[in-house]
């Protein structure tokens, strides 16, 4: 498995478990551009978090000399593993293998954000008020959104802090580009937490009773290439650690 997150033991307050939390951080990583994002927004939440949020980036598991399967496997026991999740749904079609990983989450019952940076509109969904993505991703239990158009808040920043008779040459030199993509980054973090912190107050919607069935299932339902026994064992653990952190 691509990582073991460490709990601390310490007493959950008011029915909320006890931070640190670990978060599965979903999206595409398939080129620089994802891979800089992604890597930019794990590491501000670390830090305006105060260490209270730690996101896993899928693009830091080892996969040298691993076949497809086990890579995937290594994803979805990494998600199982995790307190909470946030997916990036940006784009005019949502990425497939974020939607999977989302609902895998669902069917675990794991806290998740929904979080899109894409000003265009999308899905079939109609009201602007209404998530713009297809329906069939919207209205799950413990899932927040958060929304933004970044496109716009960049031109806004970068006209504002670049002066008038600034050149080309100057604006390249001085970063004023990257700047002010951290900036506006940083900006929309503090959304991030809040919403990761209403997904963590948020009760379980998965019933006591049917815990060990469901997580029984999903030690089966991915058909993972490892062996039924051990995946078993590793489901019953991770179960096993969710009802002592208070998430289940």
């Amino acid at each position: 498995m691509p990582f073991c997150p460490v709990h601390l033991n310490v007493k959950k307050q008011s029915g909320i478990p006890a931070p640190p939390y670990t978060v599965y951080f979903g999206g595409e990583l398939f080129d620089i551009k994802h891979l800089a994002g992604n890597a930019l927004m794990a590491e501000s939440i670390y830090v305006q978090s105060g260490g209270k949020y730690r996101c896993y980036l899928p693009q830091d598991f080892e996969l040298r000399g691993l076949d497809p399967h086990v890579i995937r496997d290594q994803d979805i026991m990494a998600l199982l593993e995790s307190d909470l999740a946030l997916f990036n749904f940006d784009g005019s079609e949502l990425d497939s293998g974020t939607v999977i990983e989302f609902m895998i989450a669902k069917f675990a019952d794991i806290p998740a954000v929904l979080l899109r940076t894409d000003l265009r509109a999308a899905g079939d969904q109609g009201d602007s008020d209404l998530d713009p993505w297809n329906l069939m991703a919207s209205f799950y239990p413990r899932t927040e959104v958060v929304r933004a158009a970044t496109l716009i808040d960049y031109r806004v920043s970068l006209k504002r802090s670049t002066p008038v008779n600034m050149t080309l040459p100057q604006r390249l030199r001085q970063r004023r580009a990257s700047k002010t993509l951290r900036e506006i980054s940083e900006a929309l973090v503090p959304k991030i937490i809040a919403a990761l912190d209403r997904a963590a107050a948020l009760p379980p919607a998965l019933a006591h009773e049917l815990r060990n069935d469901v997580y029984a299932w999903l030690a089966a339902m991915p058909g993972f290439k490892d062996r039924p026994a051990k995946l078993r064992r590793q489901l019953t653990e991770i179960l096993q650690a969710k009802i002592d952190r208070g998430l289940l």
